[in-house]
């Protein structure tokens, strides 16, 4: 999912909540020295002015911890996105297979 600034001041993407899990959370892969991937909560991600930000493996994205139904491949849930300023963006994400890596697989 890409996440794109059209406006003409930065704005800051501080959470997400969905009615699918109980604790969702903005994570971020990262690589050590060694090779070694771990995940841990992004924090507040600020999106410059007409810049963008992409949610998907291996990098930022949407982690769903304490699922409260059952993820169907085929089916969508809803993800609200909230920002600093009380804005919030409703989206629509369909469920993908476990070894899907977006949309084109």
């Amino acid at each position: 999912m890409t996440i794109r600034n059209t406006g003409n001041e930065a704005v800051t993407l501080t959470s997400i909540r969905t009615d699918i899990a109980m604790m969702p959370e903005i994570h971020e892969t990262s690589t050590n020295a060694v090779g070694v991937s771990s995940m841990a909560p992004a924090g507040e991600v600020e999106i410059s002015p007409g810049g963008f930000v992409a949610l998907e493996p291996g990098g930022l994205h949407a982690m769903l911890m304490r699922l409260q139904r059952p993820m169907t491949e085929g089916e969508s849930f809803t993800l609200i996105l909230i920002f600093a300023d009380g804005a919030e963006k409703t989206v629509n994400v369909p469920i993908f297979g476990i070894a899907a890596r977006g949309p084109e697989n």
